[in-house]
């Protein structure tokens, strides 16, 4: 779990290191805006902008039984947060699977990427698809009740 917030924390000391170091030498109009976009970077690396992840097995058993998509990410990926953001609202509707935290997870896509972690790849109906279009991704979702 520590890992998934190793990029985040290490934003946030280097941007307060910024912005004290900038208010320090008597400037502190200027260390608000470096201290802004480090709290963006932070926010947009933390994982608490992804849906609540489960476990790769449990995703996959949620999946066999509502057809949904499994999507195996991880924080920090920016291929991921594009994902997530182009699907907006719709992101609710997939099983998230962070890699970090589950080595089965990591383990699932390894075995789909010939030994690498690449993603997100996004399972659908046992079929791995790397990096994949957001947009095909909200194809294959199924209707909403």
């Amino acid at each position: 779990m520590t890992r998934a917030w190793k990029l985040p924390i290490l934003l946030l000391l280097c941007g307060s290191l910024v912005a004290a170091g900038l208010i320090v030498g008597g400037d502190v109009g200027s260390a608000v805006a470096p201290l802004l976009v480090f709290l963006v970077l932070v926010g947009v690396n933390s994982p608490l902008i992804f849906p609540r992840p489960v476990g790769a097995l449990e995703a996959q058993r949620r999946s066999a039984v509502d057809g949904r998509p499994v999507v195996f990410w991880r924080s920090g990926c920016k291929y991921c947060l594009r994902l997530r953001i182009r699907l907006g609202r719709d992101a609710r509707r997939l099983h998230w699977v962070d890699i970090w935290r589950d080595p089965a997870g990591a383990a699932a896509v390894r075995a789909a990427n010939d030994g690498d972690e690449t993603v997100p790849t996004v399972f659908v109906a046992g079929r791995a698809h790397v990096n994949p279009d957001p947009a095909w991704v909200r194809e294959q979702l199924p209707p909403s009740v």
